[in-house]
Order: structure tokens, then sequence, then C-alpha cells
């Protein structure tokens, strides 16, 4: 059964190496380079993109009311995300060397780069950077936590979940008692050896 959950876990990868592929063939038709942190369009696609921004008047007058009001709603959440980033970088920085597990950068899952795009006006720009922000927080939070769960706990839970961490699948199936120690031995090697790639 392992084997075919491996074998499995092998196709999603590829599936997901393709499509980053892709998504990278994409880029090259919009003329920009990437150095560093730098981000270069050319001449003519920056001037492309000047050409399509709205201005923010305009773009503010075809906004419903209710979508305004809700903005400090929004963005009052940047609290709790900018705690959480706090807490877990901390928890991280503090518990993985003891538990052996590799750190999670933090810079492989949070990206701010979209303000950049001169087609963008300036609340766009604002409402970008936020969503990078908090969604690559997400991420970023979400591979702590199922690194940690691989250490302690890899056990499969009885329901189906609807978007498993990429760890979750190597973990022991519910109720197999005879294999749960096999496994967190497993998880916990299968961790320290990420460490050393």
């Amino acid at each position: 059964m392992s084997s075919r959950i491996d074998k499995l876990r092998d196709q999603i990868s590829a599936a997901r190496a393709d499509l980053l592929d892709e998504i990278e063939e994409r880029r090259a038709r919009f003329s920009y380079t990437i150095s560093g942190r730098r981000i270069r369009f050319e001449d003519e696609m920056r001037a492309r993109h000047r050409a399509a921004r709205e201005n923010l008047l305009s773009f503010l007058s075809r906004t419903r009311l209710l979508v305004l009001l809700t903005a400090p709603v929004i963005y009052a959440l940047i609290i709790p995300f900018v705690l959480l980033d706090l807490f877990v970088t901390v928890y991280q920085a503090i518990c993985f060397p003891v538990y052996g597990i590799p750190k999670v950068r933090r810079g492989d899952h949070i990206a701010i780069d979209r303000h950049h795009l001169a087609y963008l006006n300036g609340l766009q720009k604002l409402n970008c950077v936020y969503c990078g922000y908090c969604n690559g927080l997400i991420g970023y939070v979400r591979e702590i936590a199922g690194r940690t769960e691989a250490y302690w706990c890899p056990i499969k839970h009885a329901r189906r979940i609807a978007d498993p961490h990429d760890h979750y699948p190597g973990f022991a199936d519910f109720g197999d008692p005879v294999d749960f120690q096999a496994h967190v031995e497993a998880q916990r090697a299968t961790l320290a050896a990420a460490r050393d790639d």
C-alpha cells in the first residue's frame, strides 16, 4: 500500500514541477529579467504598463461602497498575521534545532514583488503587498506546522482532509498500532535527511 502512496506522491511532485516549468515559460513572454531581488522590464513593456494603469480616483469610483467599508476589517488582520509570523519564527528558531528539523526559509514562501508592476495604482500595489505577505505567511506557517506534525504525530486522520501538507502522505495509517513507531522514526529520519540537502 505504501508503495502505491509513494508512487502517487512522486506523480504529484512531477506534476507540480511541470506546472512550475509551464509558469516559468509563460513568464518569458512579458519581457522581464530578475537579478537578485531586482525585477527589470524592458523599456517598451514598462511603457505599456504605465499606459495601462488606472488612476486611483477612477479605480475607487468603480468600487462598491460596501467593498470600501470592509477595508478596515481586512487590514485589521495584519496584527494577528504579524504576531503569528513572530511567534512561529521564534518557535522554529528555538525548537527545530533541538528536534533536528531543518528550518523553513521565509523567503521561499513570502514573495512581495507585485508592487514593481507599473500598471497597478498605489492602492492596488498596497493590496498586492498585503496579499503576498499574508498568503506567503500562511504557506510558511503551514510548512513549519507540517514539519512539526511529521516529527511529533505522523498519523493520518480517520476522515479525509481537504488539502493535506506535503508530509502527510508518509504518515502512518489511522488505527495501525503496529507500524506507528516505525513511521515516527521514518518521518524523523526524513526530516533530518532534509537538513543535509
